[in-house]
């Protein structure tokens, strides 16, 4: 019984002070948070999309075979719109997710909540992340 309430006392100790070294949250409004953080479309596609999409676009990324669907060829889009870039169905991709057949399966995941979750939903950063990532995709199409 000593023991445990000796332990206690200890944990409760570095837990204090712990405590006391952390710096102070900033209590500015979520909306006033810069948004100067947030990545480049390039980077975030290779942290976020390049493992089943492929480096490239072109849906051949090393865990690609993984997937019960295999992943799109990014770089046909605007080719499968007849000429156009359709950034607001990659927008809604990103953002909702790809719902139960618009996109295939599943698998992948709806990068809106996953960045909200990251930026502490400054719904900011949440449109500039979807954004950079968008154009970064548009930047892929073949010509």
């Amino acid at each position: 019984m000593r023991r445990t309430i000796l332990l206690a006392a200890v944990l409760g100790a570095i837990t204090a002070a712990g405590w006391a070294i952390l710096p102070a949250v900033s209590a500015a409004p979520i909306d006033e948070i810069p948004i100067a953080y947030v990545p480049s479309g390039k980077a975030m596609y290779g942290q976020y999309c390049a493992a089943c999409h492929g480096p490239e676009g072109a849906g051949d990324g090393p865990a690609a075979f993984t997937l019960k669907t295999p992943p799109s060829d990014l770089t046909t889009l605007t080719a499968r719109h007849m000429g156009t870039f359709p950034r607001e169905y990659v927008e809604s991709i990103l953002r909702f997710g790809p719902g139960v057949k618009s996109h295939g399966s599943s698998d992948m995941p709806t990068w809106g909540s996953i960045f909200r979750m990251i930026d502490k939903n400054n719904e900011r950063a949440v449109q500039q992340r979807i954004k950079n990532i968008t154009d970064y995709i548009a930047s892929l199409q073949k010509k």
